[in-house]
């Protein structure tokens, strides 16, 4: 029990509780508060994911993707720059595309830009750093995750990334496209064995993604609470090709929020941190942290999770070299 996801949260509150209680609400809060703003997404996500497993849509919805490859991972990393998630929120989202058979190079880059920019952080990081700052953060976010997305593509070719999800619920027998016209049955409330199948794919993921996603957020609240964001962000000050891959590496497991980011590096810069330096760490720190690090890890294969991992540090330095030169 104590291995599980709800076995841990329950050890590191009760810790928390007994070292520090006069902390222990805040923590609490800050969780529960952190939870429930993702909840809409995965209620979302948890009942996409059953509606097109009942109706027998996921064989036919990879098949969409057939021969447009290219198509769907310059589609996937421009809306994921869009979409205004943060490395946590978008876990429902990629546990659908896993779900419905997304190549799992289109499913790259969108995980990879999502949490990088969107319209809100785009202005505040604008207004903190200036427009140049925050159009080279966007920039950044599509090619990061056009990159991320052809190379897990050119891996998929040579014959990796074979079975990328860890969650392998299936739906029951007799769910699959309409045996007369080989399409989905997208009013599938009209037969009985896909309204179970709706049922069962809702109760496991939602059982699967909520449990994971509180783990991540408990964890979140312990770095909050416990390492403040510009202790971390002191240590990768100065200038130089070796200070961005530090930001990188002391950025990808810290939690530093889309829009807590830009004013506190708005005052390092002013007190000498490099620009190249603050867009790694801006990036490392969006793409991956330690609770999205345990979420992605619960949801795909260590394969899939080092290369997550991989891409988003070496976007990260490679972003920061760029912008170093070219500001």
């Amino acid at each position: 029990m104590a291995r599980s996801p709800w076995g841990l949260i329950v050890v590191i509150l009760v810790a928390v509780l007994i070292l520090d209680a006069p902390r222990f609400p805040d923590i609490g809060q800050f969780a529960v508060n952190a939870f429930l703003g993702t909840l809409p997404y995965v209620v979302f996500a948890v009942a996409l994911i059953g509606w097109l497993k009942a109706a027998g849509a996921e064989a036919y919805i990879a098949r969409a993707f057939e021969g447009r490859e290219t198509q769907a991972i310059v589609l996937a990393a421009l809306f994921g720059s869009l979409a205004p998630f943060c490395s946590c929120e978008v876990i429902p989202f990629v546990a659908g595309l896993l779900a419905v058979g997304a190549p799992l190079s289109a499913i790259m880059a969108f995980w990879l830009s999502s949490p990088l920019i969107d319209p809100p952080t785009l202005l505040i990081t604008a207004g903190a750093l200036g427009w140049s700052f925050a159009i080279g953060k966007a920039i950044f976010a599509v090619t990061l995750g056009l990159f991320g997305g052809a190379i897990i593509a050119f891996g998929t070719r040579a014959g990796a990334f074979a079975s990328p999800s860890r969650n392998t619920t299936h739906s029951a027998c007799g769910c699959g496209a309409s045996p007369i016209t080989g399409r989905p049955v997208w009013g599938f409330w009209s037969d009985a064995v896909r309204r179970r199948t709706f049922g069962t794919e809702i109760r496991s993921n939602a059982a699967f993604l909520i449990k994971w996603l509180a783990f991540a957020y408990v964890l979140e609240a312990l770095l909050v609470a416990y390492v403040p964001a510009d202790l971390i962000a002191q240590v990768v000050g100065g200038e130089g090709f070796g200070t961005i891959v530090i930001a990188a590496l002391v950025g990808m497991p810290a939690y530093l929020n889309s829009y807590v980011a830009p004013p506190l590096l708005s005052g390092l810069i002013d007190q000498g941190m490099g620009v190249g330096a603050a867009m790694a760490f801006m990036i490392a720190g969006a793409v991956s942290s330690i609770p999205a690090m345990a979420a992605v890890w619960s949801l795909v294969r260590p394969s899939v999770f080092a290369a997550y991992l991989g891409l988003g540090v070496v976007g990260a330095v490679l972003s920061g070299i760029v912008f170093q030169m070219v500001v």
